[in-house]
């Protein structure tokens, strides 16, 4: 039987046009996050089932980083992250010029001071050595922290978003501030037994199985820190978008983070 290869060639691409329409529809359903892995992407895991009801699939990228869920979300490799609270996102915007908006205040993460030495804050000595990130959002937190705590005293009329160890009027106790430290490996450096006080971002917190409730200090639980979902501006009215957003806000997200965290992550108002 002779072939007509026109006939082949026409049949060829029709399969090669819908084939690539099928990859299309599957990606216009795939939605990606990155997340850092506690309590973020346990979070996103609980979300899953609410979004295929929506007609979407999930996709998790954990993070072990504050930096890298950024540039991804930049060059398009995620639909959105949701690991940051918004100054740090403010900061990230300032410096990299990133274009993004946080589209919902997820959760706080009321962050906490810790002792091996001591279990109050009246036991804390002079010279006391403080290891904190050296992240200068994170850093302008744990400052107000230690304010709110009677330990320093800040200028007035500094925004307390923006304090910096050159804003601290009065420091009694000359406790010593070491802000050398990557927010992740603070955990570690804390199990160690370094310094006498080690201030350690709760999801850190979490992921080492350090007990929030040990903590020397506590900010309190109407920390303005919000941890938000972060887009690109240009999708921020996008139906993935939306999703993501009824998802992470629902009455079902909000029981599992109430009943799983024991007041060491908190859900946002909004």
């Amino acid at each position: 039987m002779k072939i007509n290869k026109k006939i082949v060639s026409v049949v060829l691409f029709v399969g090669l046009v819908l084939g690539l329409s099928g990859c299309s529809s599957s990606s216009d359903n795939k939605i990606v996050v990155g997340a850092t892995s506690v309590p973020h992407a346990e979070i996103l895991e609980q979300a899953k089932p609410l979004l295929e009801e929506a007609g979407y699939d999930l996709e998790i990228q954990v993070f072990d980083d504050y930096v890298l869920p950024n540039k991804a979300l930049d060059n398009g490799d995620l639909d959105a992250n949701y690991f940051q609270h918004q100054p740090y996102l403010d900061s990230q915007i300032e410096e990299f010029g990133y274009d993004f908006t946080s589209v919902a205040n997820i959760h706080v993460e009321p962050i906490r001071v810790y002792s091996k030495k001591y279990t109050d804050v009246s036991q804390i000595p002079d010279g006391a050595k403080v290891l904190l990130s050296n992240s200068v959002s994170d850093q302008a937190r744990i400052f107000a922290l230690f304010a709110d705590a009677g330990l320093i005293t800040i200028k007035d009329g500094v925004d307390p978003k923006f304090i910096t160890i050159d804003d601290i009027e009065s420091n009694p106790k000359n406790l010593v501030f070491d802000a050398d430290y990557d927010a992740a490996l603070l955990s570690s450096v804390y199990q160690n037994g370094e310094g006498d006080l080690v201030a350690i971002n709760t999801n850190y917190a979490l992921a080492a199985k350090i007990d929030p409730n040990e903590a020397v200090i506590s900010e309190s639980d109407e920390s303005e820190y919000a941890n938000v979902l972060a887009v690109r501006t240009e999708d921020q009215d996008s139906e993935k978008t939306k999703a993501l957003v009824e998802a992470l806000t629902s009455d079902e997200i909000t029981e599992f983070i109430n009943s799983n965290y024991d007041g060491a992550v908190i859900p946002a108002s909004n």
